[in-house]
Formats: structure tokens, sequence, C-alpha cells
């Protein structure tokens, strides 16, 4: 549209022109046509009436079951597991995972696709933390990873913090078939390789 048709029709129909005929003459009336021959109106969508909330079951019942799922768990625990000390290595593997695979865990023998390094984080941040890289990694089809704990030398006479809940956590986790300290060169008794599956 040229500059003489816009604003011609900023003239007409933007300002407000007047209905009646008298003021408008024949030569704008033709070009105003001419402005918006081509053009059809926008159609409006009809506005869906609002859909009312559909109220989700009360899950006290599923919590409870949770709760006692999570106490049932932590009981069967073997109490050798809850607490291990700065310099001792880590090693589990699950019911039918071959001896063989934990070897070949322990020598450093599975490429590590990824890491995370926890320190500095309080308990509840690495369990979340930890959770979330493991549910990343398995997404991504990252086989083995490294987990940094530390060796819990800054934690006084508690021991190592978060050596131990690692130590706890990998082992209830569904997707880790085996979990060992790492080598040396890989952080020794302050990281862990960990098999997922």
């Amino acid at each position: 549209m040229s500059r003489d048709r816009a604003a011609l029709y900023c003239k007409l129909r933007c300002q407000g022109a007047p209905t009646g005929n008298s003021d408008i003459k024949d030569e704008e009336r033709e070009l105003f046509r001419a402005a918006m021959r081509g053009v059809k109106p926008l159609r409006q969508a009809k506005a869906k009436p609002p859909q009312p909330r559909t109220r989700l079951p009360a899950r006290a019942a599923s919590r409870r079951a949770d709760d006692a799922r999570v106490l049932s768990d932590s009981l069967q625990l073997d109490p050798a597991d809850l607490d291990v000390e700065s310099g001792e290595e880590l090693l589990h593997r699950r019911e039918g995972v071959p001896e063989s695979v934990l070897r070949r865990l322990r020598q450093g023998l599975y490429a590590v696709r990824d890491e995370i390094d926890l320190h500095g984080m309080t308990q509840d941040e690495a369990r979340v933390a930890l959770a979330g890289f493991l549910a990343e990694s398995m997404l991504h089809g990252n086989r083995c990873v490294r987990v940094i704990h530390g060796k819990g030398r800054g934690s006084g006479q508690r021991g190592p913090v978060l050596k131990s809940a690692v130590n706890r956590w990998l082992r209830r986790h569904g997707d880790v078939r085996a979990f060992c300290s790492a080598r040396r060169n890989d952080g020794g008794t302050g990281a862990v390789y960990v098999l997922l599956g």
C-alpha cells in the first residue's frame, strides 16, 4: 500500500471518518476501495466455555504406603552399609550381576560418560542432585558414570557424611547395577564408578 493510500485509509477509518456520504468525496471512496481490495475480515474463534476443574483424589493412602515402604527399605539395610570410613573402599553389585562385571568396573574398563561432583552440598541437596543426575544419565544412555562424594576429611568426628549417604542411596536406586570406589587417578575413595542398566 502506498503512503498516500495508507494516509487516506487512516484518515477514513482510523480517525473515525464520518458515516454520512456528505463529507467523503467519490475519489476518496474509490481510493479506499482500491486500498482494501482483496482484504478479508479476520474470523474470530468462538470462545470455549471454561471447563470445570477436576479435583485430584486425596493421596493420603498412597503417601502412607510410600512412607511404610521407605521405612521397610531402611530396616532391610545391613548396619555395616550405613557408615563407612574415610579411606574405605565402596563396593556393591546387585544380585544377578556377574562378578566379572564388578571386576571390570573396579579396573576402570568401562568408559565414564558423565560425572557429578557433590562437594559442598548438604545431604538433601546431594540426594536431589544425584537422583536427577542418574535419571538424566539413564535417559541419555550413559551406562557408566562417576559420582564424586569426597573423602569426608572436612566432616570431623562425624566421618564422611556424603560418602555414607551416597553408599546408601546407590544401593537403593533401582537403575544401579553395581558401583565401586574409583581408581586413584579418578578420585580414589572420594568417588565411585556407577554402572547403570
